[in-house]
């Protein structure tokens, strides 16, 4: 095994490329005016936290940023968030929009011409090792495990694997594997997937995580932008080609997985919908949630608001200021609002005699007086009217707002707009 000792990490030795482009339209309102990697997650934090704040504890100190649809609020985020990476120090934090940096009329064709173009930013900083991340998925994970791993396994690519239910891999990228989990194959989205040798009940899943040696990638995207048929894209592309023609491991999510005391489980999701969106917020709420933000030894970084603290008032009978199991952010004022199983993000105001119940409301949110608010999803900066009911008549709900199959309903400014006085 290699050392981890903090003088021969690998980590330092490498570069983290996050692919951050990507707008994730099945959060249907949620992206209309931002990325998917850009979306609010946790009451404090966005989506893409989680993959740089993983890149920075596991111990990598160069990152780039791939933006591209509707990029203005993420690239803000970013700039806010992590400007504290020096160069004097040996870091770097680039944030790398589509640019036409190859010709006037070449946006990025995919997650592979995405660092393509890119190719001479990354070689100015001569990393050994690149680790392709995506920007779109909540877990907690230590890379340093995945880069040994790729060494020791000789790898020409090692791919970050989730082990999941056989059957349940269908919407994925699966690996099959021998015994030594050297991919002998790279199915998308297969009907039928592949066991595990040692586990034929689980499949291993991409995660969108990939490992290479500088070197090694760099020749393998020059053949890829020259192929005029390819896509351009890792997944459907450049692994394919690498499995056949090299050497392809997986890295199993377990193995480098970062868990605190209190977390049972390998936590991974995708919030890539509006159901997902919401589960996974409101799961924070639990006594003991699946995923603890409260960790400070794996922190997950962002920018951080200078606020007031989060203020309850009025003490009357049907005008309480209470939150029970909830999360409330920086700069919240809860005035005579019952509020259970909800996470409000900064600066929301509720107002009196409101009730809100397993509600993710996004920032500077103003809620009226009267209003009964149950399983939705409110975006940024919306004003809901006094006496608003939600999540009590389905019907009513599915015309005024977008309501999912699962009955959450997500609320935008036009929507409420649109209701009549």
């Amino acid at each position: 095994m290699i050392p981890k000792n903090p003088n021969t990490r690998l980590a330092r030795d490498s570069i983290a490329f996050v692919l951050a482009g990507g707008r994730g339209s099945r959060l249907m309102e949620l992206t209309d005016r931002r990325a998917k990697p850009g979306v609010f997650f946790g009451g404090k934090t966005r989506i893409i936290d989680f993959a740089l704040s993983n890149a920075l504890n596991s111990g990598i100190r160069r990152i780039g940023v791939a933006t591209q649809y509707k990029a203005h609020s993420l690239i803000r985020h970013l700039t806010r968030g992590w400007s504290f990476l020096r160069a004097e120090r040996n870091e770097s934090f680039d944030i790398l929009p589509a640019s036409q940096r190859v010709s006037e009329d070449a946006w990025y064709r995919g997650t592979a011409d995405a660092v393509f173009q890119n190719i001479d930013i990354v070689d100015s900083y001569s990393p050994r090792y690149i680790v392709v991340l995506a920007g779109d998925h909540i877990y907690k994970m230590d890379y340093e495990v995945m880069l040994q791993q790729h060494v020791e396994s000789g790898a020409d690519v090692t791919l970050g694997c989730l082990e999941v239910p056989r059957m349940e891999a269908t919407g994925f990228g699966v690996m099959h594997v021998d015994e030594r989990d050297t991919i002998q194959s790279f199915i998308e989205k297969p009907a039928d997937p592949p066991g595990i040798p040692d586990n034929p009940d689980m499949a291993l899943a991409s995660m969108g995580i990939y490992v290479f040696n500088t070197e090694f990638l760099f020749d393998l995207l020059k053949r890829d932008a020259a192929e005029p048929s390819s896509s351009h894209d890792f997944g459907k592309d450049l692994v394919p080609y690498v499995v056949k023609n090299g050497k392809a491991v997986a890295h199993r999510f377990s193995a480098s997985c970062v868990r605190s005391a209190q977390e049972a489980e390998a936590y991974w999701r995708d919030v890539g919908t509006v159901d997902a969106y919401w589960e996974a917020n409101i799961d924070l709420t639990a006594i003991t949630p699946a995923l603890d933000i409260y960790d400070t030894d794996w922190p997950i970084w962002t920018y951080s608001e200078l606020t007031a603290p989060a203020k309850f008032v009025h003490d009357e009978e049907n005008r309480r200021g209470t939150a029970i199991s909830s999360l409330v952010s920086g700069g919240c004022i809860v005035s005579g609002t019952e509020m259970r199983r909800s996470l409000l993000f900064t600066g929301v105001r509720t107002h009196s005699y409101s009730r809100i119940e397993e509600a993710v409301i996004l920032p500077y949110v103003t809620v009226g007086r009267n209003a009964d608010l149950r399983k939705v999803v409110i975006d940024r900066g919306v004003v809901i009217p006094d006496g608003l009911k939600v999540g009590q008549d389905p019907e009513l709900d599915a015309k005024r707002f977008r309501r999912t199959e699962k009955g959450v309903c997500l609320i935008t400014q036009p929507m409420i707009d649109r209701i009549a006085p």
